[in-house]
């Protein structure tokens, strides 16, 4: 049986707001990310990203690294982030179909010319 869906809006309350949750259900689903690239995912300016990712390093739920002239952003093994992956993980299995799609499921290779 398929896990009942969830709204969003609890979750981001949860967090204090979109642009925290969405940058921590990101990390979760593609494990590590980059500022520009989440930004342009939920379309939020990239300060607010970077906002999110400082505040997240901080207090040390993340970590970075440079790769190719870029910070990269992961979770910090800890205690913490591990229950806090579980968590994410399980409210990513219940998301709507359409959040999954819209913010969640990375294309891979381009449309097939034509298709809409």
């Amino acid at each position: 049986m398929a896990p009942a869906e969830i709204s969003e809006g609890p979750l981001i309350g949860l967090f204090g707001s979109e642009s925290a949750y969405r940058v921590l259900m990101y990390l979760e689903n593609y494990g590590q990310g980059y500022a520009s690239k989440m930004a342009k995912a939920f379309g939020f300016s990239l300060s607010q990203v970077q906002n999110q990712l400082r505040k997240f390093e901080d207090v040390g739920l993340l970590v970075s690294r440079r790769e190719a002239g870029a910070r990269v952003f992961y979770f910090r093994p800890s205690p913490v982030t591990d229950a806090l992956r579980v968590f994410l993980r399980e409210m990513l299995a219940r998301l709507p179909p359409e959040t999954l799609e819209r913010y969640f499921m990375e294309r891979r290779r381009p449309r097939r010319f034509g298709k809409p």
